[in-house]
């Protein structure tokens, strides 16, 4: 299992759409991330900041995420999430979220 840790920026203005979304995830996706081996899955808001955290328990994660970002639903989800969010400038080349270093963990 894998811990990931990512940031976004999000407007502020749509914040409650967003919450709205989320608080009523359409059950496909909700099926997509799961058959994508991911769990433990929550989105944390500070000062427009989201911030998520998931664990992938699979074994191929760049498959997973493949075949996630082919579901058609997954599609359609992710471009109204696409304009609500607001990505980082310091963010690698191809992301969207920015992938957090994990500094410290305790089980």
């Amino acid at each position: 299992m894998k811990r990931y840790g990512m940031v976004i920026g999000i407007d502020k203005e749509r914040l409650n759409e967003y919450k709205t979304y989320h608080s009523e995830i359409w059950p496909e996706v909700a099926e997509a991330l799961k058959k994508a081996n991911i769990r433990n899955y929550s989105i944390y808001y500070k000062d427009g900041l989201l911030f998520s955290y998931y664990e992938y328990i699979g074994t191929d994660f760049e498959n997973d995420m493949r075949i996630m970002d082919e579901n058609e639903t997954v599609k359609k989800w992710q471009e109204i999430m696409n304009t609500v969010q607001q990505p980082l400038k310091t963010r690698k080349e191809g992301e969207w979220w920015s992938e957090m270093d994990e500094i410290f963990h305790l089980e």
